[in-house]
C-alpha cells in the first residue's frame, strides 16, 4: 500500500475562543449523534488529524504524546485498501488550544480526528467540531464525555467489569462484594460492577467503602470481613489498584480471615503491573483481566523494530485508534459515528475491540490468575467480538 504522512505540527496564532464555545465545552453538552460523515473520494487519501499535547507543562506528555504518534503511524503503514495523510497539532495539554486546533483541523480538510488525550481537552473538541459532523476518537476513558460525537478509546471499568462479571458466574463466583475508595474513581469502579454483575446473573452481595487513607483502609477491615460473613459472598472485587490500598488489603484481609479459596477475590486493575504486584500473597489465586497477551506481545515487538525503544503502556490506543479509522474508511468510504459504530470489530494493539454507538469501546479481554506469582491465562481473550457496536 501507500501511504503519506504529514509531519507537520500546527500550532494557532491565537488561542482566544470565544465566551460561547467556553460555555458550552464547560457544560454537560447532549450532542446529537452523527450520521454518515465525510464522504471519501475514491483514490484520495484520508485526511486524518491527530490531537496530541505536545508543548505542555505536565511532566511526561511528550513522551506519551511521541508513543501515540508513532503507534498511529505504525498502524497507518500496516493498512491495506486505503492511504492516509495524517497531520498533527499541538495541543499543550490545553483544552481551550485542543478546541482551537481542532477547529484549524476542520479548516484544513480533516475528515477525522483522532485524540486528544484528556477528557477535558476532548469534550472541548467534540464541542468545538459537532457542528461538522466530524467524529473525535479521544485517548480519554471517561466514559462520561462518550457520545454524540465523541468515542472514549481509553481502557474503562466498564469493559473490565463486563468481562470479569461475566466469567466469574459462569464460574458460580455469583455473590459479589464490592470495595472501593471513596473517591470518584472509586464509585465510578463501584458502579461499574454492579451493573456488569447484575447483567451477567450474580449478585452484589455487599459494597463498603473506605477512606482513602492508610487510616481508612484498616478501618474498613472488620466491617469487609462482617459483610462476607453475613452475606455468604464468594467473590471479593477490589477496585483499588497497585500504587493505592491495594497492597495493604492484600496483606490485611488474609490476615484478618479472609478465605481466599472460599471467597475470590478479582480486580478491576492490572495486577502484573507493576510486576512486584503478583508476589502479594493475598492475591494468589486472584483474577483480573488483561488485553490478549499474544496480540499486545506482537505490537510491542512491531513498534520496538520500527522506533528502536518500547511503547508507552498508552500507544496501543494510537494504533487502535488509526485501525479504526483505515479500516472503517476502506470498508465503508465514509467516517461518520454511525459509519465507525456500525463495524463489526477491528484487530487492535491488545487484540479485538470495537466501538459502539454510545461513544464507548468494547475490548476483547482474557482473565488471568496470579499462579506461583505469575500470571496464568485461564480465559483467553476471544478473537473477535460478535455484532457492531450498536
Amino acid at each position: 500500500m501507500t501511504i503519506a504522512i504529514s509531519l507537520l505540527r500546527r500550532t494557532p496564532r491565537y488561542l482566544i475562543l470565544t465566551f460561547l464555545a467556553f460555555v458550552l465545552a464547560a457544560c454537560d453538552v447532549a450532542l446529537p449523534i452523527g450520521g454518515a460523515g465525510p464522504q471519501l473520494r475514491s483514490g484520495t487519501p484520508v485526511s486524518v488529524a491527530m490531537l496530541l499535547p505536545y508543548g505542555s507543562a505536565n511532566a511526561g506528555d511528550e513522551l506519551v504524546a511521541r508513543s501515540l504518534e508513532n503507534a498511529a503511524r505504525l498502524a497507518a503503514s500496516e493498512l491495506n485498501g486505503v492511504e492516509v495523510e495524517l497531520t498533527v497539532y499541538n495541543t499543550a495539554g490545553n483544552a481551550a488550544q485542543a478546541a482551537s486546533v481542532a477547529r484549524q483541523a476542520v479548516q484544513d480538510g480533516a475528515q477525522v480526528i483522532i485524540g486528544p488525550l484528556r477528557s477535558d481537552a476532548a469534550a472541548a473538541v467534540g464541542v468545538a467540531v459537532a457542528s461538522s459532523n466530524i467524529a473525535v476518537l479521544s485517548f480519554s476513558n471517561n466514559t462520561e464525555i462518550a457520545g454524540g460525537n465523541v468515542f472514549v478509546l481509553g481502557n474503562t471499568y466498564e469493559n473490565t467489569a463486563e468481562r470479569l462479571a461475566g466469567y466469574a458466574v459462569t464460574q458460580g463466583r455469583n455473590r459479589v462484594m464490592i470495595l472501593h475508595a471513596q473517591n470518584l474513581a472509586g464509585e465510578v469502579a463501584r458502579d461499574a460492577v454492579q451493573s456488569a454483575v447484575s447483567r451477567a446473573g450474580g449478585t452484589v452481595a455487599g459494597v463498603t467503602s473506605y477512606e482513602f487513607s492508610q487510616t481508612g483502609v484498616i478501618n474498613a477491615i472488620p466491617d469487609v470481613m462482617g459483610q462476607i460473613r453475613s452475606a455468604d459472598a464468594n467473590a471479593l472485587v477490589i477496585t483499588s489498584d497497585a500504587s493505592a490500598a491495594l497492597p495493604l488489603f492484600a496483606q490485611l484481609l488474609p490476615e484478618n480471615g479472609l478465605d481466599t479459596e472460599a471467597v475470590r477475590v478479582m480486580g478491576l486493575t492490572r495486577w502484573d503491573v507493576p510486576s512486584q504486584t503478583l508476589e502479594l500473597s493475598g492475591l494468589q489465586g486472584g483474577w483480573f483481566a488483561l488485553p490478549d497477551p499474544n496480540a499486545a506481545a506482537a505490537f510491542n515487538a512491531r513498534y520496538t523494530a520500527a522506533y528502536g525503544d518500547a511503547p508507552h503502556v498508552l500507544a496501543g490506543i494510537g494504533y487502535d485508534a488509526m485501525r479504526a479509522v483505515g479500516e472503517t474508511a476502506a470498508t465503508t468510504g465514509a467516517l461518520g459515528v454511525t459509519n465507525l459504530a456500525g463495524a463489526t470489530g477491528f484487530n487492535g494493539a491488545g487484540g479485538a475491540f470495537r466501538l459502539r454507538s454510545t461513544g464507548t469501546v468494547q475490548r476483547a479481554l482474557a482473565i488471568a490468575e496470579i499462579q506461583d506469582q505469575q500470571v496464568a491465562i485461564i480465559d483467553p481473550a476471544p478473537g473477535r467480538l460478535g455484532g457492531p457496536g450498536f
